[in-house]
């Protein structure tokens, strides 16, 4: 049974969840924005659990309580779900608050998650002197060089304002550099012949000297990260003399593999 719905132009999210906690509501609170959608579980008013299309618990309702449009709606209904929050709703609301004024601080320090921090220098003097939190140490050794921000939240199951904050602590100390080893490149076949059999990649040496100018990459690159239209794939990679600028040379098999045509663009980087 739907008994309250509206706009999010009309009433914050954080008032909504404030009115169900006080009525002591029990059911699920439906939330799309734009083509985001998510849902927060009430027992008795409060927030036992959250789920997103690219998260769940905590980091799925922080997520869904920053949105600032769309639509709500509440259900009245038995919830038969995990409980995977267990504080108070002022205590989430807080909280969600100060991440949002975290993140609108960082976003200014790193707008572009697709960004690769690297250390600039190795362990255990890149943590001399530094004022970390269990968090930040757990993070940081996932600034490899190779990783961009967004697959440091992926592994580490951290959100993006944690991320950052443990970035932001190592670029104000001046041990962090923010690479930008993105490129987008055009498909074209690998041309077979008999010494051109093996699964493997090519692109122009005029990249290879561009990447190899930055500080993890500077031992060489034999290994490239493609992201084609269903995910990242890694795979060998040699750089020739010859190629087109920004031509990336890929075996036909892997091409129909990856759903790609000639003259398909996909983002390059090197990986690990």
């Amino acid at each position: 049974m739907s008994n309250l719905r509206g706009t999010l132009d009309s009433i914050s999210l954080l008032d909504v969840a404030q009115l169900l906690n006080a009525n002591r509501k029990t059911g699920m609170l439906q939330v799309s924005c734009g083509r985001a959608s998510g849902v927060l579980y009430f027992s008795s008013g409060n927030v036992i659990h959250a789920e997103t299309l690219s998260a769940q618990g905590e980091l799925a309702a922080f997520e869904i309580l920053e949105w600032a449009s769309g639509q709500f709606e509440f259900l009245t209904t038995q919830v038969q779900t995990p409980v995977s929050i267990r504080r108070t709703v002022p205590d989430l609301l807080m909280d969600s608050v100060r991440l949002q004024d975290s993140r609108r601080r960082l976003n200014t320090i790193f707008p572009d998650l697709t960004a690769v921090p690297w250390p600039t220098l190795p362990a255990p003097q890149l943590f001399q002197g530094l004022k970390l939190f269990a968090e930040d140490r757990k993070i940081i050794p996932l600034f490899d060089g190779y990783r961009d921000f967004q697959d440091v939240m992926s592994v580490s199951g951290h959100h993006d304002v944690a991320v950052r904050q443990a970035a932001s602590v190592l670029r104000d100390a001046g041990r962090l550099e923010v690479l930008d080893p993105n490129v987008s490149v055009r498909v074209v076949p690998l041309k077979a012949g008999l010494f051109r059999k093996a699964r493997h990649l090519e692109l122009p040496k005029s990249l290879e000297t561009s990447w190899t100018a930055m500080g993890p990459y500077q031992r060489g690159i034999q290994h490239l990260r493609v992201l084609w239209p269903k995910g990242p794939a890694v795979e060998r990679v040699t750089f020739q003399l010859g190629l087109p600028d920004f031509e990336l040379a890929v075996p036909r098999e892997l091409m129909e593999a990856w759903g790609l045509t000639e003259g398909s663009l996909v983002n390059v980087r090197p990986a690990p």
